[in-house]
């Protein structure tokens, strides 16, 4: 069974590549062109862009280099030593809202130190996976349509990165014990 889903998941997208441009020729559908077209309409949006992500890069390196980050972990390291939260998935949690490649290098040298299938790895990988990089996202998809009153999604989106961290931290405990 293992092997069917393996070499399934090795071939479906080389499947849906192909059968894209299949299925449009069958159609009648001009492929390259449509593409060109769609490739025109989407740059003035790439543009558009631009300032929100040199923005958003810049803001991320001011928080990392700035000792914020550092802070805000001198900050945390009471309640999670309280509730039982590891020390050393901290960084990634408060790091992933903001910084995709950020808490990626994080989860990167958890897996270096400790490896990928200890618990810490377990549940950097599981974090990484049950939240978003919120900040980024809003960033992106807002300044592209230009929404300006953004605080509501963001409280909604840094509390259910809150809720993917304590649900991660849970279930990995819960299924693989500390």
């Amino acid at each position: 069974m293992l092997e069917t889903i393996s070499f399934l998941s090795k071939i479906m997208i080389p499947a849906i590549l192909a059968f894209i441009p299949l299925y449009a020729a069958y159609r009648k559908i001009p492929v390259y062109e449509s593409f060109v077209e769609g490739a025109k309409e989407g740059f003035p949006t790439a543009i558009q862009l631009i300032p929100h992500l040199v923005g958003m890069m810049v803001a991320v390196s001011v928080f990392r280099e700035t000792g914020a980050l550092q802070f805000y972990l001198g900050l945390f390291k009471p309640l999670v030593a309280w509730v039982g939260f590891p020390e050393e998935a901290l960084p990634l949690g408060l790091l992933r809202p903001i910084s995709g490649s950020g808490s990626l290098a994080f989860a990167e040298s958890i897996f270096r130190t400790h490896g990928p299938d200890s618990y810490l790895g377990r549940l950097a990988s599981t974090v990484q996976g049950s939240t978003d990089t919120t900040l980024y996202v809003l960033t992106v998809y807002f300044g592209a349509v230009g929404v300006r009153r953004s605080l509501y999604a963001v409280k909604v989106g840094l509390f259910a990165d809150l809720c993917g961290l304590v649900a991660s931290w849970w279930v990995v405990t819960w299924v693989f014990g500390m």
